[in-house]
């Protein structure tokens, strides 16, 4: 059986980091679409320069889900991602001190940045695969 896995090791980093890089560029693109809206809940946690911290993650989203989707300095972009997502899940998914009823929508959303943060520690250790612009590196 690991023969069948190591045959289509190449062909699975591929469907990894497609399924990696969409969540990052659809929220982009949808931090676009909802930008006052972003910018106001970021705001609504106390951070300063809302509207910059909004424009940066869309940039970061957008940039950096594309990168893993090409395979282009995916390792190097997996590393941003990871430690982007800690303060990220801090303060944005905060379950332990949600309000009364958000408690468990924050927790699927802290654990889903958990998960993520999985995948981009496989993406550091083992590479893009083949099919990639960095071909494997």
């Amino acid at each position: 059986m690991t023969a069948v896995f190591d045959s289509k090791q190449d062909l699975v980093a591929l469907l990894g980091r497609i399924f990696l890089a969409a969540i990052f560029v659809i929220t982009g693109y949808l931090k676009i679409a909802g930008f006052a809206g972003v910018t106001g809940y970021i705001a609504s946690k106390g951070l300063p320069m809302p509207a910059v911290l909004a424009g940066l993650t869309v940039v970061l989203e957008l940039v950096g889900g594309a990168m893993i989707l090409s395979g282009w300095k995916s390792r190097w972009v997996a590393l941003v991602f990871f430690l982007w997502l800690i303060p990220t899940s801090l303060i944005f998914h905060a379950f332990w001190a949600a309000p009364a009823g958000q408690e468990s929508a924050q927790q699927i959303q802290f654990l889903k940045n958990v998960s993520i943060m999985g995948g981009m520690l496989f993406l550091m250790a083992y590479g893009p695969g083949r099919y990639s612009v960095d071909g494997g590196r």
